[in-house]
């Protein structure tokens, strides 16, 4: 095979170059405006954020059909219009999500300390007093980023993070993240979590999307069987941590955010990973018990089948974790 002539060589070196500078331009771009989308009022924030999640409804037809689909297999004793009322709501908190995630990363959390409460800090306090680090064990709800920032105004955590394809947005995101955190962790650095945890530090940590079938059980979740990591099972058994459940909600009204902390778990790990993962799925569901419409159900939590060879509740084939599909 003949080699490429150099001018063709340069003309794509060029052309790389070209794009990736024009890539980064945009992205940039995109950044500046969203930082002014960020110093809006906060009620006007959420009014856009609400709008937002309109026109996605409107567009994202995947995700509409996602949402719907998870809608129908949790919330099945609702009747089809409730249902549909409960699918524009998740938009619509999906949409303010969005808007409160920017004012995350570009603002001081000291502008909503006035609008936030916080619940039971005294069990982690309790828990970190034990001496073996705390998993803060949270859930994909819809405040996720926001409610981050807000944390710290009240402690420091180190959090997980899975990075971003776009070196361009994960390079903000994660500078965004550093200036608020004790550290930013990655999604499979478990070395770095388990050295914050016996520096009895507190890991912000979730794991409540499907991960496929390796290193996972099948508990109910709203009553379907969900792909549930036992991740958090081993991590306490090896690091003796105390496990708090961790939950936060934009409140109705305007009247601000919740922050809520539940007593450390007992008796856990039990060595019976079923068991413990449908405790930790049952925690979820009693949280979202107020604010259903705010948990991420515009992804596919229940993207794996239980047994080989189903249809998934989405219609789909799909015995392999697919990381694009979330």
């Amino acid at each position: 095979m003949s080699k490429p002539a150099p001018e063709t060589k340069q003309f794509v070196e060029q052309s790389t170059s070209t794009s990736r500078f024009l890539h980064a331009w945009l992205m940039h771009s995109a950044l500046l405006f969203a930082r002014c989308l960020a110093y809006l009022p906060w009620r006007i924030q959420l009014l856009l954020g609400a709008a937002l999640g309109d026109v996605s409804y409107a567009v994202l037809k995947s995700r509409r059909r996602v949402c719907k689909a998870n809608i129908a297999q949790c919330f099945g004793h609702l009747n089809p219009a409730e249902q549909h009322q409960l699918v524009r709501k998740t938009f619509r908190a999906n949409g303010m999500g969005v808007m409160e995630a920017l004012r995350s990363w570009f603002r001081d959390p000291d502008s909503l300390r006035g609008k936030t409460r916080i619940e039971g800090l005294e069990y982690l306090e309790n828990a970190q007093n034990r001496g073996k680090g705390v998993l803060l064990l949270g859930a994909h709800y819809t405040t996720l980023d926001l409610a981050g920032s807000l944390t710290t105004l009240f402690f420091e955590a180190d959090i997980m993070q899975r990075d971003h394809a776009d070196p361009v947005f994960n390079r903000f995101m994660t500078g965004s993240r550093s200036r608020l955190y004790g550290k930013v962790i990655g999604k499979h650095d478990l070395r770095s979590l388990l050295k914050s945890l016996r520096e009895n530090r507190i890991v912000w940590y979730a794991t409540d999307q499907d991960a496929g079938r390796q290193n996972t059980v099948f508990a109910p979740f709203f009553g379907v069987k969900a792909s549930t990591l036992v991740s958090t099972m081993r991590l306490a058994k090896r690091s003796g941590a105390a496990v708090v459940p961790f939950s936060h909600f934009r409140l109705p009204d305007h009247q601000g955010y919740v922050l809520r902390m539940r007593p450390a778990l007992e008796d856990f790990p039990s060595g019976d990973d079923l068991a413990d993962a449908t405790r930790l799925n049952q925690l979820i569901e009693d949280e979202l018990k107020s604010y259903p419409e705010q948990y991420l159900w515009l992804h596919r939590r229940f993207k794996t089948p239980p047994e080989r060879g189903q249809l998934n509740v989405y219609g789909q084939w799909r015995d392999q974790q697919d990381p694009s599909a979330t």
